[in-house]
C-alpha cells in the first residue's frame, strides 16, 4: 500500500511539474509575441519620424494561429478607431448569422451585394447589405419617435457584436463617397459622435475565428474566405499589396482593407508555406497617403516570426 501510494504522489509531481513547464512555456511564448508587435511599432515610430508618425496615429494586433490556442499580443489594440472599409468585414460576418439563422434570405442578389461588397469595396452594395441586416433604409428626416424606432433596428449589428463580447466598437452606419444625407446624417451626430469605430483587438478576433472556421460555422467561413481571398502576387490588386508584398511563393493571402482622406487600414491572414499562420490588422490615422508604414511594420514582424 505504502509503493502505491508513493507511486502516485510521484506521478502527481510529475503532472505539476509538467504543467508548470507547458505554463511557463506558454507565458514566454505571450511575451516573446508582445515583443515582436513592440518592436516592430518603435521601428517604424523611428523610420517615419520625418514623416510625422506619431504612436497615437497607430494600432496593431497580432494573432499567432500556429497553436491550439492561439496568442494575441497588440500596441493601442483596445482603442476605438474609425475603421473605413475594414467595417465591411462585420457585415460580411453579420449576413452569414442572419442567413444560417432564416432572418434573411441566402439570395443571389445578396451573394452578389456580398461579393462586390468585400472583392471591390462597393460602398453602394454594403448599403444593400446593410439595409438586409437592419430592416433599415437611408432617405428623408424622419420625427422623433419614428428616428428612434429607425435607430433602434439599425443598431442590429452592434447588438450581435455585443451578444459575443465583443467590446470598444460601433457597427451601424453605411459607408458613403459623399454622403450621408437626411436620416443617415442625423444618425451620425452633429458632431459625428456616433461614427462607425473597430479596435484592431476586435478586428484581429474576428478574423481570427473566420481563418480557424469559427465564426458563425465551418462551411460559412469558407464561403467568407473565398471573397477574402487576394493574389499578393498582383500588383493591379490595391488591398493585396497593402499589407504585404513580398510574401515568399505559396503563401495565402486573405485581407480586407480600408481607406479615407484621413485613414489607412488592413486586416490580413496569412498562410506561409512553412506552416506559420497569423493575422495581422495594422491600423493608421493621418497618413492616408503613405504606402508604406503598414508595409514596413508587417515586414517587421514577419521576420520576427
Amino acid at each position: 500500500m505504502k509503493s502505491l501510494l508513493v507511486v502516485s504522489f510521484a506521478a502527481l509531481g510529475l503532472s505539476i511539474s509538467l504543467l508548470g513547464a507547458d505554463q511557463a512555456s506558454l507565458e514566454k511564448s505571450n511575451l516573446d509575441l508582445q515583443l515582436t508587435v513592440d518592436q516592430a511599432v518603435q521601428t517604424a515610430l523611428v523610420r517615419f519620424t520625418t514623416n510625422g508618425l506619431q504612436s497615437n496615429q497607430l494600432a496593431v494586433t497580432l494573432v499567432d494561429l500556429r497553436k491550439t490556442n492561439a496568442m494575441t499580443a497588440s500596441f493601442r489594440g483596445d482603442v476605438p478607431i474609425y475603421p473605413a472599409s475594414v467595417v465591411k468585414l462585420f457585415y460580411l460576418a453579420a449576413a452569414h448569422r442572419w442567413m444560417e439563422d432564416g432572418r434573411i434570405s441566402d439570395s443571389e442578389e445578396l451573394r452578389r451585394a456580398l461579393r462586390d461588397m468585400i472583392v471591390d469595396s462597393s460602398n453602394d452594395a454594403t448599403h444593400y447589405v446593410l439595409d438586409a441586416l437592419t430592416e433599415t433604409t437611408s432617405g428623408p428626416e424622419l420625427s422623433g419617435s419614428d428616428m428612434q424606432a429607425w435607430g433602434e433596428k439599425r443598431n442590429a449589428v452592434n447588438r450581435y457584436f455585443g451578444s459575443l463580447g465583443y467590446t470598444n466598437i460601433n457597427v451601424n452606419q453605411k459607408p458613403w463617397n459623399d454622403g450621408p444625407y437626411g436620416r443617415d446624417r442625423v444618425w451620425l451626430g452633429k458632431s459625428f459622435t456616433n461614427r462607425n469605430a473597430l479596435t484592431t483587438d476586435a478586428t484581429g478576433r474576428l478574423m481570427a475565428e473566420i481563418a480557424r472556421r469559427r465564426c458563425v460555422s465551418e462551411e460559412r467561413s469558407g464561403a467568407m474566405l473565398s471573397l477574402l481571398q487576394r493574389d499578393p502576387a498582383n500588383a493591379k490588386d490595391s488591398q493585396a499589396r497593402f499589407t504585404f508584398r513580398d510574401l515568399p511563393a505559396g503563401s495565402r493571402l486573405f485581407s480586407k482593407a480600408g481607406w479615407t482622406s484621413t485613414a489607412r487600414h488592413d486586416a490580413a491572414y496569412v498562410e506561409l508555406p512553412d506552416g506559420r499562420k497569423f493575422v495581422l490588422v495594422i491600423y493608421t490615422t493621418g497618413h492616408a497617403t503613405n504606402r508604406e508604414i503598414i508595409p514596413f511594420i508587417a515586414r517587421q514582424i514577419l521576420e520576427r516570426l
